[in-house]
């Protein structure tokens, strides 16, 4: 039986990396990772997604559709939620012959 590697399927079904099916998976992902990473840090902090959003200053079903990755929500409101969760945030933009890191 041969066996496949995570990439080969996902090149496969999905496209390989840099077609618009695959960026747009992996951008999907990259959000979905996101999303957990609220919410794990939410529950760390016992808070209830009504408390979170009341320090970010949205609705309850705001907070429930980022960490469920049913929004594209602005990222200046990610920023106030991992700021009201107290969580440093650090990120990478990528340009053709740059890397930028930026820290909050």
């Amino acid at each position: 039986m041969k066996t496949y590697s995570l990439e080969e399927v996902t090149d496969q079904y999905i496209g390989k990396l840099g077609t618009p099916k695959r960026e747009l998976f992996e951008q999907e992902l990259r959000l979905e990772l996101l999303g957990d990473a609220i919410k794990k840090a939410r529950k760390a902090k016992h808070m209830t997604q009504e408390q979170l959003g009341d320090l970010v200053g949205v609705q309850k079903s705001q907070i429930a559709k980022i960490e469920n990755s049913t929004t594209d929500a602005r990222f200046s409101t990610v920023l106030r939620v991992f700021e009201a969760l107290k969580a440093k945030v650090n990120f990478t933009v990528e340009l053709e012959d740059q890397k930028l890191m930026v820290t909050e």
